[in-house]
């Protein structure tokens, strides 16, 4: 028979992330799914509701649902991280994650067009990411 002691030994914990590895950790599961125009926006500093914003975009209601079960999945499974929210769904042309410290957008290209989170929030600086963001499709 096991202790409580040893039970509490194997059970799972949640990593902790600081809002820019969650952020990276983010990016870099959407770009597993093939995200477009992958871009993080660093709002520490100029926001009071979050600390990073990840912008992408996909080029069909399947590809938007790939890429947000990819993000909730890759950090649930290897951060033992879930959201607080998500809202929207791929029919909307636009998903919202909710990490509190970091918030999730995946648009359809003209549905990003038309909130243009990019312009609306100019002064923030850009994450550098490892890999270079994929283009837009040619076709989309």
């Amino acid at each position: 028979m096991s202790s409580s002691n040893d039970m509490a030994s194997t059970k799972t914990l949640p990593i902790k992330l600081t809002s820019e590895q969650l952020a990276r950790a983010c990016a870099h599961y959407a770009a597993d799914k093939k995200a477009e125009n992958l871009v993080v926006l660093d709002l520490r500093g100029i926001s009071t509701f979050t600390d990073f914003f990840v912008v992408c975009s996909g080029t069909s209601d399947p590809h938007l649902k790939a890429i947000a079960s990819s993000i909730r999945e890759g950090l649930r499974d290897d951060k033992q991280v879930s959201p607080l929210a998500v809202d929207g769904y791929p029919a909307s042309q636009w998903v919202v994650l909710d990490y509190i410290q970091v918030i999730v957008h995946i648009f359809h290209e003209a549905k990003r067009d038309f909130y243009d989170l990019e312009t609306l929030w100019n002064d923030a600086p850009r994450l550098k990411l490892d890999a270079p963001p994929l283009p837009a499709s040619p076709l989309a």
